[in-house]
C-alpha cells in the first residue's frame, strides 16, 4: 500500500488507473471523483449503525462493530478487487479507517494498491479552488424559447467535434419546473466536480470557442458558478426560432408525458398560482384528460414564452438569429454558422 497525492491520482486516472470509492453507496451517489467505481466497505444502513454507536456509546465499540461487519465481507471484496484492471487507487472520506482497512487487506493479498492522501475531502478542496476560475475560451450561447431543441443541437454539435459544456446534462435537470422529470438530479458537489473537469478538458483543446445553452443561475437545485455566468454574459448569442408546432413536438419527445403523468401534474401544481385562473383551469382539464400536446402549447404561450422575452438583453456579445421550420433544419443552420466562424475566426453578425 502506498499513499499518493491527488495530483498523482489524477495523472494515473488519465493513464487508465481504476479509482475505487470505498464509502457507502449513499455517499458515492452524492459525490465522487468522476470515473470512480463504488466498492463499499459498509452499506448505508451499516454506516448509520456504526455512526450511532460512535456517538452514543464509544469509539472503541464503533470500531469493534465495524470490524465484525467488515471481516465477513473480505473474501467477496477481494474477488471484486482482483477483477479490476490497471493500477488501483482507493479512497474514503478523509483517508481514514475504511480506505486503510481495504488497502491493507488487498496489499496483504499481493495486490498493488494506492491510496489517495486526505481522501475525497482533498479532491473537494481542489474543486472548490477552481470552480470560480475565469474562462479562457470565448463562449457561444445557444438561446431560444422552450422547445427549440437547444440541448439536442448541442449534442449534435458535440458529436461533430465542437467543444460543448452541456450544463443540463451535468445538472441532471432540464432547467424548468418540469426539468427533473425522468432524470436523476445531480448534487451541487458532483456538478462542481464535473464542471471543473469538463472546463479543464475544453480549455486544453485551445478551440476558438465553447458552446453552452442559455440558462438562469439555477438549474434545479444546482447553482451555476459566478465565473461561468460572467463568461456567458460576455459571449455571443445564437438565438434559435422554431414555430410553436415544432416546439410542441420537441417537448413531447423529450418528456414522454404518457410515461410521467403523475410527475407532470405535480409539477404543474407548483406553478398553477402563477397563471391566470382561466388558463390554469384549462390546463388542469387538459392534463386530467391527457391532452398533452394542447397543454404543452398553452404552457408555452402563457408561462414560458413571456419569461424569455428579455433573455437576449443580458448578453453583451453579438447576436445571430436562426429561423428554421424544424429542429433538424436548425441543427444544420447552426452547424453551418459555426463552421464559418471556425474558418474565418470572426465574430457573429451584429445584434439583430
Amino acid at each position: 500500500m502506498r499513499d499518493i497525492s491527488l495530483e498523482d491520482v489524477l495523472t494515473l486516472r488519465e493513464q487508465g488507473a481504476t479509482l475505487v470509492d470505498v464509502r457507502s453507496p449513499g455517499e458515492y451517489e452524492e459525490f465522487t471523483i468522476p470515473g470512480s467505481i463504488n466498492i463499499p466497505l459498509f452499506t448505508n444502513e451499516e454506516r448509520c449503525e456504526i455512526g450511532t454507536i460512535y456517538k452514543q456509546v464509544s469509539v472503541d465499540h464503533a470500531k469493534e462493530r465495524g470490524l465484525t461487519i467488515a471481516s465477513q465481507k473480505l473474501p467477496d471484496l477481494y474477488r471484486e478487487f482482483k477483477a479490476l484492471k490497471g493500477p488501483i487507487i482507493l479512497y474514503c472520506w478523509r483517508g481514514g479507517m475504511r480506505s486503510r482497512t481495504m488497502a491493507t487487506v488487498m496489499s496483504l493479498m499481493g495486490m498493488t494498491i494506492y491510496r489517495l492522501q486526505g481522501g475525497i475531502r482533498s479532491y473537494r478542496r481542489f474543486i472548490q479552488e477552481r470552480v470560480e476560475q475565469e474562462w479562457s475560451t470565448p463562449v457561444v450561447v445557444l438561446s431560444g424559447y422552450t422547445g427549440t431543441g437547444k440541448t439536442a443541437i448541442l449534442q449534435h454539435l458535440e458529436e461533430q467535434g465542437y467543444p460543448v459544456m452541456d450544463l443540463e446534462r451535468l445538472a441532471g435537470h432540464r432547467g424548468s419546473i418540469f426539468g427533473h422529470i425522468g432524470l436523476l438530479p445531480t448534487s451541487q458537489k458532483m456538478f462542481d466536480a464535473q464542471y471543473v473537469e469538463q472546463k479543464h478538458r475544453i480549455e486544453q483543446q485551445q478551440k476558438p470557442f465553447v458552446l453552452m445553452e442559455a440558462e438562469s443561475r439555477r438549474i434545479g437545485k444546482v447553482v451555476l458558478p459566478e465565473a461561468l455566468m460572467n463568461a456567458k454574459a460576455k459571449g455571443d448569442l445564437v438565438h434559435i426560432h422554431l414555430p410553436i408546432s415544432e416546439r410542441v413536438k420537441v417537448i413531447m419527445e423529450d418528456y414522454s408525458p404518457d410515461e410521467h403523468e403523475e410527475a407532470i401534474v405535480q409539477a404543474f401544481e407548483r406553478i398553477r398560482r402563477r397563471l391566470h385562473t382561466p388558463i390554469a383551469h384549462e390546463l388542469a382539464q387538459l392534463l386530467e384528460h391527457k391532452h398533452y400536446e394542447k397543454a404543452v402549447q398553452l404552457m408555452m404561450e402563457y408561462y414560458y414564452d413571456p419569461r424569455y422575452e428579455h433573455a437576449a438583453l443580458s448578453y453583451e456579445g453579438a447576436c445571430t438569429l436562426i429561423e428554421a421550420d424544424t429542429l433538424e433544419e436548425a441543427k444544420t443552420q447552426v452547424a453551418c454558422l459555426l463552421q464559418q466562424r471556425s474558418v474565418t475566426g470572426a465574430s457573429n453578425p451584429s445584434r439583430q
